[in-house]
């Protein structure tokens, strides 16, 4: 076998376990932790413009939209929930081919408004760039989301 076929094969041998190591996730002081200077997350609670995403808003109650959170999670493929709290929701997209690991959170802060506000944050745990798959999620959770609500209305 050639040398750079070798060197092909090992490196890929390497990138399957390219799950990295789990990263400080949750709630701090009623913020999503922040995400880092890499473009390879999104944060509804970021401050800057190449991080941050619209928040979901919903007339549903927290419980409601929860629930659909979960089902909606569940349909996509390598998704594993790993918590479901009263305010908050984790879990972890795993990429079919190399294993690489993005977690993805819901907070549900309390409210005294109709309105229910969803902070959401989705990281990849390893590399620079996710290419926008991270926001591309988001914006699909919340699509799903705005269907069920309108399915619920009619």
């Amino acid at each position: 076998m050639s040398t750079q076929i070798q060197i092909i094969l090992i490196s890929l041998l390497l990138l399957t376990g390219c799950s990295g190591a789990i990263p400080k996730l949750g709630i701090d002081n009623g913020q999503l932790i922040p995400c880092s200077s890499k473009p390879n997350c999104v944060n509804s609670q970021a401050i800057d413009e190449k991080h941050y995403i619209e928040p979901i808003v919903t007339s549903e109650t927290s419980s409601e939209v929860k629930k659909h959170i979960v089902e909606i999670l569940n349909k996509f493929r390598n998704t594993t929930i790993m918590v479901t709290d009263n305010n908050y929701i984790r879990a972890e997209f795993t990429s079919t081919v190399f294993h690489f690991v993005d977690d993805v959170e819901f907070y549900f802060p309390d409210t005294e408004s109709k309105e229910m506000i969803i902070y959401a944050r989705s990281a990849s745990r390893i590399g620079y760039s996710d290419f926008g798959v991270n926001r591309e999620r988001i914006e699909k959770i919340r699509s799903k989301l705005k269907i069920i609500s309108k399915e619920k209305i009619d």
